[in-house]
């Protein structure tokens, strides 16, 4: 995945530099709003390498773009979508017996810039499509849950993996930075109105969308400090181990490995005002 990121960030930054050597005296820019929908799901301890794995459901935001020319855009997004997973569906056996699901709910909101690959313009007959790249920075929220009995339990309270006991360390943030990346493709549908749709996914800083990072801690430590609830909800194993009368110390997630998500989604939007004439900034 890492490896994704800078493949992407290396591919935008050679057109940014190759654009930027034949640029135009001059360039028509506008400004959009628009309406964004679509859905979302991660990559992480539950759904390691599956993309539009898990469980994906329909989320929606709002768009504003500035569109400086023919070639270069920066929207501002926020977007609220939803992931989550589940082992009972994994084929691994191992991720079977562990038995672990769980969903997050995800506020975003983010500034990217966008490359298109051929001149485009809302509104323009004459450039009226183009695929494109997009990178950007973000800041989100969110608030994972399981279900037991039930009833829907916010986990990051909880402490599962022993956080806030004798035996872990303090509580991980629900609020965070992440990098977007990806693609897009905009086209005019009529007048002023165009219709875009993207798929990118993004780079974050912790392991703990799905609430599973490192090992299981003692369910007595749990039940005391945090709760019966912490402990039965920290594992729902199916069996342990031959010989073991528990999972203690053992590995409940990948430590070394940070969570990432993803939103595929359609953006309707609308010119605001006339377009305008401006100076070439990348000359």
């Amino acid at each position: 995945m890492p490896n994704q990121f800078k493949y992407i960030l290396g591919i935008l930054f050679f057109s940014c530099m190759t654009a930027s050597s034949f640029g135009q005296k001059a360039m028509d820019s506008s400004r959009e709003f628009g309406l964004v929908f679509g859905t979302g799901y991660y990559i992480g301890d539950l759904n390691p390498d599956k993309h539009f794995g898990g469980d994906t459901k329909l989320g929606a935001g709002l768009m504003y773009r500035e569109n400086f020319n023919k070639r270069w855009s920066v929207k501002g997004q926020f977007f609220y979508g939803r992931i989550g997973a589940s082992d009972a569906r994994a084929e691994d056996p191992w991720m079977v017996n562990r038995n672990l699901s769980f969903r997050n709910e995800i506020l975003e909101g983010a500034i990217q810039a966008e490359l298109n690959y051929v001149d485009y313009q809302i509104a323009n007959k004459r450039a009226k499509f183009s695929p494109y790249l997009f990178l950007g920075i973000a800041l989100y929220s969110h608030k994972p849950q399981a279900e037991f009995e039930g009833k829907w339990f916010d986990l990051q309270p909880l402490g599962t993996e022993g956080q806030g006991t004798t035996e872990g360390g303090e509580a991980y943030s629900l609020n965070g930075l992440a990098f977007p990346f990806g693609v897009g493709f905009k086209f005019n549908l009529f007048s002023i109105v165009a219709l875009s749709g993207e798929w990118g996914i993004r780079k974050t800083y912790t392991d703990y969308l799905d609430d599973v990072s490192g090992a299981y801690v003692s369910p007595v430590v749990l039940a005391t400090e945090n709760g019966q609830l912490s402990a039965a909800l920290s594992d729902r194993s199916l069996s342990v181990p031959d010989g073991l009368t528990g999972n203690d110390g053992l590995a409940r997630g990948d430590a070394g490995r940070n969570d990432w998500y993803s939103f595929a989604t359609l953006t309707l939007s609308i010119r605001l005002g006339k377009p305008r004439t401006s100076c070439d900034w990348i000359r």
